[in-house]
């Protein structure tokens, strides 16, 4: 087990290349993306909005802590002009143990 930093972004989808762009760019290059994320924040809920334009992203991503600034200086920009938001938190990965069973 090593501990890596998790991040969750959630933002509406008409940027998500912008997001992956960045994340890309920071040196992080795998994720997973939710498509149609509906909740309820600061500005309302998102069932409120009929537009598929508007819809929301939930976007999670893992790397380790030395690419956590540049995720920041990346994203940061992008969802300020853009509105959303990002939580970067402190996780466990377990790496995957090959077991051989001795007869």
């Amino acid at each position: 087990m090593h501990l890596v930093k998790k991040i969750e972004i959630i933002a509406n989808a008409f940027e998500l290349s912008r997001i992956l762009a960045g994340l890309d760019k920071s040196g992080v290059h795998g994720h997973a993306v939710i498509r149609n994320v509906a909740g309820k924040g600061l500005r309302g809920t998102a069932e409120d909005l009929d537009m598929t334009m508007l819809d929301n992203v939930y976007i999670i991503a893992f790397c380790m802590p030395e690419y956590i600034k540049p995720v920041v200086e990346n994203i940061k920009p992008l969802l300020n002009k853009f509105g959303g938001t990002c939580y970067i938190s402190d996780v466990m990965e377990i790496s995957s143990i090959k077991c051989v069973a001795s007869l």
